[in-house]
């Protein structure tokens, strides 16, 4: 999967999941309750997470890639000359 094509998914898994948080901030009060739980801890959640992905996903995959495994020495000019 290319770099472009996961961003555009996590952009698209952000707006979808902004909506119902949306309409949680802007339904009428007495609506309030039937939404909080979802939205508390189901959309909000996905919320945040999709948008630190977005902003911060580079560095993260960055640190999983130094980490995905012991990588080689580099060569030294003493090495390379035996």
């Amino acid at each position: 999967m290319t770099a472009a094509t996961q961003r555009s998914i996590f952009r698209w898994i952000h707006i979808v999941f902004s909506i119902p948080i949306a309409g949680y901030v802007y339904s009428p009060f007495k609506d309030i309750p039937q939404y909080a739980p979802q939205a508390r801890y189901f959309f909000f959640p996905i919320l945040v997470l999709s948008g630190l992905w977005l902003w911060q996903g580079h560095a993260v995959r960055r640190l999983l890639s130094r980490r995905s495994g012991p990588k080689p020495y580099p060569r030294t000019a003493g090495e390379v000359a035996n």
